[in-house]
């Protein structure tokens, strides 16, 4: 899929005269184009370019004709995404190429994980930007989706959602949830429904990723590329929103904080500053790093606790705040109060985050900001390589849950913390080096271990001397640690009795 996608992709860059990004996004109208048709069932196929079309002119001026229909009704359907004025740009004898390159494959039947992997991949390399921002593996946003395990009527929010991949990741998890609980319902597990059992499934889908979840970003094609991502994996762009999201609330756009109170279901006058905005039950999100893109804006900066001086004048660990606001913070370090301040009181959080932030002597004040604000479920070291071979960031991954203002004033009334164990974890192996070529498991001789997967004829002997065939293929194991992490935390959350 991957490879299909990017050689698309280069076609349209080499043929057709575009930048990368207008290819990359024409590139994606055709994709919408191919999963309308894929979708529009029981009607017959329109997506398809025969081989004499492809190669004659009028035949590829006649694909051109078939796929800008279906666009149309692409428009209609994904009003957020696309403006009615839209066209496809591209050359009727690239179009056809691209169609027939297509249409071999089955979006809607392909698996997320590598769907969603082909799609990000391709997005990272046209859309990446300067501002700090690098994109989450996919394993690792499994990994943290499944420790974070959003619930369905929980509200989510990715406060940096760059390509989306953690709202997808997690609204993944939440429709294996749903399908379950519909399945019970109903009495038919999914390869037993009918057309219209599966279109009643799929607007459940449509109305909880209305419902239910949130992306801000600050990069305009980025929020665009998202939207797509969800409803490319599940048929629901959500509430993909562009903003500065430091900003003072009342400082938000009026069109951001109209779109926000609408799908909230709340007063737009009702947000006002940084203490009226605990909306999300979840957040998971990697912020964008660097001392390269510090703020100075002193408007944003007095919102934040973590944004003042703090002082360890005894030089025992206990830090204090000061007055005195610094002259300029890391992003990554006011985005995690934000999230803080964005969530309900009990919310949970998933935060990428560099590891100087956890371990350098200076920065003692977060800890204890974090400390008091929250409690620090689960602290997970990821390796060197996470993020190679764009990035060498040592980084790790907080899990924290936002404290109560009951639980904050009793621990103040004490002059006690609540006790409580952290869940730590090393990972020592993320599928990858860092150049970023797959590590596969070995055995105790070192060779590749390999394990069957029935998707290939091997011929074979019967006992009557008879030729057979059997469907079996050799695969090699990934040495990855990420699935193994959510099973040991969820066992873990048990003894700790950890409800969600």
């Amino acid at each position: 899929m991957l490879f299909v996608f990017k050689t698309c992709h280069n076609h349209i860059y080499v043929n057709d005269g575009l930048q990368k990004q207008p290819a990359f996004f024409e590139l994606l109208k055709v994709i919408f184009c191919k999963i309308e048709d894929e979708r529009n069932i029981p009607a017959p196929l329109d997506f398809y370019a025969t081989s004499k079309e492809r190669n004659n002119p009028d035949g590829q001026l006649t694909v051109k004709k078939r796929i800008s229909q279906i666009f149309a009704r692409v428009k209609k359907k994904q009003g957020k995404i696309f403006e009615a004025s839209e066209e496809i740009l591209l050359a009727s004898r690239s179009l056809a190429y691209i169609v027939s390159e297509l249409q071999k494959y089955s979006l809607l039947n392909t698996n997320i994980d590598i769907k969603g992997k082909a799609y990000e991949e391709i997005v990272g390399a046209n859309l990446r930007g300067d501002r700090g921002e690098f994109f989450t593996p996919r394993n690792i946003m499994k990994m943290v989706v499944e420790m974070i395990n959003p619930a369905i009527n929980e509200k989510v929010l990715d406060s940096s959602c760059g390509t989306g991949g953690f709202l997808v990741n997690a609204m993944t998890h939440v429709i294996n949830a749903l399908e379950k609980e519909f399945s019970q319902e109903i009495g038919t597990t999914r390869d037993a429904w009918d057309n219209n059992t599966l279109r009643i499934f799929q607007d459940k889908v449509s109305d909880m990723a209305k419902t239910n979840y949130f992306g801000f970003d600050i990069n305009p094609d980025l929020v665009k590329a998202t939207k797509m991502n969800m409803v490319m994996n599940n048929d629901g762009s959500g509430n993909i929103l562009q903003t500065n999201s430091l900003l003072p609330p009342h400082e938000w756009t009026d069109n951001f904080k109209s779109k926000l109170s609408e799908a909230l279901g709340i007063d737009k006058s009702s947000i006002r500053n940084h203490a009226t905005i605990e909306f999300f039950d979840v957040i998971i999100t990697n912020p964008p790093f660097g001392s390269k893109i510090p703020i100075k804006d002193e408007n944003i900066l007095k919102q934040f606790d973590l944004a003042y001086i703090w002082e360890d004048k005894a030089k025992t660990g206990t830090w204090t705040k000061t007055a005195r606001l610094q002259s300029s913070v890391p992003p990554e370090i006011l985005f995690i109060e934000r999230c803080i301040q964005l969530l309900v009181p009990g919310g949970r959080l998933g935060i990428v985050l560099p590891d100087s932030i956890l371990g350098s002597p200076g920065l003692g004040y977060i800890r204890e900001w974090l400390i008091l604000n929250t409690r620090i479920i689960a602290s997970l070291d990821l390796h060197a390589d996470t993020f190679q071979p764009r990035n060498g960031t040592q980084t790790s991954v907080l899990i924290l849950q936002k404290k109560t203002q009951g639980q904050k004033d009793g621990e103040e009334k004490s002059g006690n913390m609540a006790d409580y164990n952290i869940f730590m974890a090393m990972l020592e192996k993320v599928g990858h080096d860092k150049r970023g070529n797959p590590i596969f498991k070995r055995d105790n001789q070192g060779n590749e271990i390999l394990v069957p997967d029935p998707m290939m004829w091997v011929v074979g002997d019967a006992v009557e001397g008879d030729t057979t065939l059997s469907l079996e293929r050799k695969t090699k194991l990934i040495d990855d640690q990420t699935p193994e992490v959510p099973k040991i935390f969820a066992q873990w959350k048990q003894k700790e009795w950890i409800a969600w």
